[in-house]
């Protein structure tokens, strides 16, 4: 799974927008059935000329068609829609369905990725402990990935240290506080550290020139999500941004600026979306 993801939720321009992302060095696209975007992601996938195997796709099935059935049936929909073979993650959009649903739709995809249909399955918002541990109880496989609102004010620490010890990959969705970068912490840090920008690169992939400038407060968050671990899904539907948004390689914050970062977190009074701890 690659390190960084292109989020195309609200998105409306996303076949030409996942075309930028491609040509910026994404390979991880996440989409939903509810987003409505899964026939613009197979189209851009289709017109970029890359190999299948070389792009990551994400979707997800939301609360409102959870069922073991329904769900089966909605990732052969899913499947015609992108024009794909497999999807790479599918992941449940939601835990709103209630305990016997959700296991009914998991069950569902597992038998799914065993058919061949999907590569591996995962939670969204599956933001409280107890969510993953029914499906443990369940003896059930479990996740390959929890996707969940993440960012330095909405830290989500009981979930995140469950998804470390049980070996599940952590997404994080909104890491750009949905474009409310401009907080003060986070411009300060932007304007201490600096960033190498490449000019131009050789067909070798020889740097033939860099200068420095001022980092982002987007290049901030996103570099604190890398160095957590995150795997970071931030969205633009702006080229020079879904561009920028790459540039996070070639600079660190230390280890001072992460504790800085990490002294922001305000629990769930921090979250920008829904935050669905607490649902049973």
């Amino acid at each position: 799974m690659p390190r960084l993801g292109f989020g195309v939720y609200q998105n409306y321009s996303t076949t030409e927008s996942v075309l930028e992302a491609f040509k910026a060095g994404y390979r991880l696209v996440d989409t939903a059935q509810a987003y409505k975007s899964e026939a613009h992601v197979g189209a851009a996938v289709t017109l970029s000329g890359l190999d299948r195997e070389d792009v990551f796709i994400v979707t997800k099935c939301i609360s409102k068609t959870h069922g073991y059935e329904s769900t089966l049936r909605g990732v052969d929909a899913s499947l015609q829609k992108l024009a794909f073979d497999y999807i790479d993650l599918f992941l449940i959009h939601d835990p709103f369905s209630g305990s016997q649903r959700r296991l009914e739709t998991y069950r569902a995809l597992q038998d799914a990725r065993r058919a061949g249909k999907i590569r591996s399955v995962g939670c969204r918002t599956c933001n409280g402990v107890h969510h993953l541990e029914e499906i443990k109880a369940a003896g059930l496989e479990m996740p390959s990935v929890n996707q969940i609102e993440l960012h330095p004010f909405c830290q989500q620490r009981s979930i995140v240290d469950y998804c470390r010890a049980h070996s599940i990959v952590v997404q994080a969705y909104s890491p750009l506080l949905r474009g409310t970068t401009d907080r003060a912490p986070v411009v300060a840090l932007a304007a201490k550290a600096r960033l190498p920008q490449a000019l131009s690169v050789s067909t070798h992939g020889a740097l033939i020139a860099a200068s420095q400038h001022h980092c982002t407060p987007a290049h901030v968050l996103l570099r604190w999500s890398l160095q957590k671990g995150f795997v970071p899904l931030p969205k633009s539907a702006t080229p020079e941004r879904i561009r920028a948004n790459t540039q996070l390689y070639a600079f660190a914050l230390d280890d001072g600026d992460m504790a800085r970062l990490d002294a922001l977190d305000r629990g769930g009074d921090g979250a920008l979306t829904w935050n669905p701890v607490d649902v049973v």
